[in-house]
């Protein structure tokens, strides 16, 4: 899926390269968001992840809309909770690299199917005007954070060229220099939830017409972009590459919320998840010599049909047994963090690696302090990762307000 997908080098010893003065190693991959984020290809690289706000409320369908069953309003603590973790599985995995975490958790799948969800809720409103509404959620928090970026590769001599349109509207992954490639690696996810919901009013009229054949095809193109036809290594094939990888996890979103999961019987769902589970990890582990690692980041193959598998399984379990995780409430602290984690997704996606590179020369000038070198683990990874956590609290109270003004709310500096 290109550079930003691979595995290599974690932050620590990326960043602190870069702390040096000297630019940080490309990846070795070509995002995650775009890889990059996140989200971890990042993250995605997990490149991570993260996801963008979505409504919390929609109002009711008019007449004659398509077939999604009324649902009560509110926020769905499953689905938050869901996000929350791949939130910090992204930034974990981008902290130490580990190329199984995206067997134990693909976070990306999940958070490519939690935004189908929502935008087939939200499509029972005319689609011009959610596509734009989404549009201007996203956009303003990108702009401040690209803002940021740009001036910092500018004065690290970078010279943009008409490719620079892409800083404005991310369709494509926008361009940059080897200095800042750790910050922007995670733009490939932006970039692919821009083409999917642009894309949706389309997807959408097609899954309806036969949902479940059309849910099992929507496997076909990353096959076919695998085995048949393999994309230019630009960012077209780029672009093409990662909409393929996640496609089925997007229209999975679309067959929850049209009941279509809830109509499924438990015996041949599952028979299909762990048969797409087991199809996508065994792929990965057997082409280690092609890939030089398994991450599922850098094997888009191996990673839509795990994705695929672990993701079917997420959302049949909510619609079979009704998970709905109500009780979070009772633990009031953590169901704040949910929330919170909920509401600056963006922000926390995109400052993050930000954060992870700064937490290296902070991290440095703790040795200057006897008493920080003696009683700290300034060597650990972990140290760093709880470092990287705190910086990303100060990003989230500091530009968080930006998503507010997007969604036109009034600005707050917790939500």
């Amino acid at each position: 899926m290109g550079s930003h997908r691979r595995g290599g080098p974690t932050v620590a010893a990326r960043a602190r390269t870069s702390a040096a003065g000297a630019p940080p190693p490309t990846p070795d991959r070509a995002p995650t968001p775009d890889r990059a984020p996140t989200p971890d290809r990042a993250p995605a690289s997990d490149r991570a992840p993260a996801s963008v706000p979505d409504p919390a409320r929609a109002p009711a369908p008019p007449p004659g809309a398509g077939p999604a069953k009324a649902r009560p309003s509110g926020r769905d603590r499953y689905f938050d909770t869901l996000r929350a973790v791949a939130l910090v599985r992204v930034v974990t995995y981008h902290t130490f690299g580990w190329p199984w975490a995206g067997m134990l958790f693909p976070s990306m799948g999940v958070m490519f199917a939690l935004a189908g969800t929502l935008m087939a809720k939200s499509l029972e409103r005319p689609a011009p005007k959610v596509i734009r509404d989404r549009v201007r959620r996203l956009l303003p928090p990108f702009w401040f954070w690209g803002f940021f970026v740009v001036v910092a590769m500018m004065i690290h001599d970078w010279i943009p060229g008409w490719q620079i349109v892409f800083w404005v509207l991310p369709l494509g992954d926008p361009p940059g220099n080897a200095w800042g490639e750790q910050a922007w690696d995670i733009l490939w996810y932006l970039r692919t939830y821009l083409w999917f919901v642009v894309l949706s009013p389309l997807l959408l009229r097609v899954f309806r017409l036969a949902p479940v054949p059309v849910l099992l095809l929507s496997l076909a193109p990353i096959a076919v972009l695998h085995f048949l036809w393999r994309p230019p290594d630009d960012r077209f094939g780029s672009a093409l590459t990662d909409l393929a990888t996640f496609l089925f996890c997007w229209m999975l979103g679309f067959a929850h919320r049209d009941g279509v999961l809830r109509r499924l019987r438990p015996g041949p769902v599952a028979a299909g998840s762990l048969a797409a589970l087991a199809y996508g990890a065994w792929y990965a582990l057997t082409h280690q010599a092609e890939y030089g690692t398994y991450d599922l980041d850098d094997i888009p193959l191996a990673q839509a049909f795990f994705s695929a598998g672990f993701v079917t399984l997420l959302m049949y379990a909510k619609e079979r047994f009704a998970v709905g995780f109500s009780r979070l409430t009772r633990l009031r602290r953590l169901d704040r963090l949910v929330t919170v984690f909920n509401a600056r997704a963006v922000t926390l996606y995109l400052w993050h690696e930000i954060a992870l590179v700064l937490a290296v020369p902070l991290i440095d000038r703790f040795w200057d302090v006897p008493a920080f070198e003696r009683y700290l683990p300034l060597e650990s990874q972990w140290f760093m990762f709880g470092v990287g956590w705190v910086l990303i609290a100060g990003f989230v109270l500091l530009c968080g307000w930006v998503e507010d003004v997007a969604a036109r709310r009034k600005p707050r500096l917790v939500p």
